[in-house]
């Protein structure tokens, strides 16, 4: 089922990290086995990044690093348990590995202007560095003067591109996302930091992220 046709509801990821034991055996001896299921390292609902990872959402703002894959057709026969009892609900399952992770550009600037307003602090070195989006939108109103909630929530469609309030050691801006900002650690970091502690173990090809989303 296509994402754009669950525009009105609210979309979950689900998924298993999975490493392969092992890798000082042949390619064709080597099973996979889940290490860790992801609710357990990640509960939020991002579409940007649930975009920037898997085509899913929002389809827009960065090229998909693993777009509709599939189930790889050597899953582990726990991930397949887990999923097929919900097979019809679920869409966009695919899969990537911590070698494509970390050769990710993550400085790649989105193709279009965030709808977000982008909330920067200023660091201890005097840089700006990016807080969250939407993150304080009662301030943002203040300081941008806008009442309604619409044009709030999506004050990049309601400004220029690089328009600011300044505000202290904090800065309002409207602006393009980097990847790294779509997928941001203080999200993924838990998943990260397991995937690669399995690769030290495993190798990077030895450890991938398989997923599926519903609703």
């Amino acid at each position: 089922m296509p994402a754009e046709n669950n525009a009105g509801m609210g979309t979950d990821i689900h998924g298993f990290i999975e490493c392969r034991w092992d890798r000082w055996l042949d390619e064709d001896d080597r099973a996979w086995f889940p290490a860790i299921d992801l609710t357990h390292l990640y509960n939020g609902r991002d579409y940007v990044a649930f975009g920037s990872l898997f085509g899913v959402r929002d389809t827009d703002s960065f090229r998909p690093l693993a777009d509709h894959r599939g189930l790889p057709p050597d899953v582990s026969k726990e991930v397949l348990a887990a999923f097929e009892p919900w097979s019809h609900d679920q869409y966009g399952e695919s899969w990537i590995s911590w070698a494509e992770l970390t050769a990710t550009d993550w400085d790649e600037v989105s193709n279009q202007v965030d709808g977000c307003v982008h909330e920067f602090r200023r660091s201890s070195d005097g840089s700006w560095r990016m807080h969250g989006r939407n993150s304080d939108l009662t301030r943002f109103a203040e300081l941008s003067g806008l009442a309604d909630a619409r044009q709030l929530y999506t004050a990049g469609n309601a400004y220029p591109e690089n328009a600011e309030w300044p505000d202290g050691d904090r800065l309002f801006r409207v602006g393009r996302l980097r990847r790294k900002d779509a997928v941001p650690d203080s999200e993924w970091g838990a998943v990260w930091s397991v995937m690669r502690t399995l690769a030290d173990l495993h190798g990077d090809e030895g450890v991938r992220l398989v997923v599926w989303f519903d609703g």
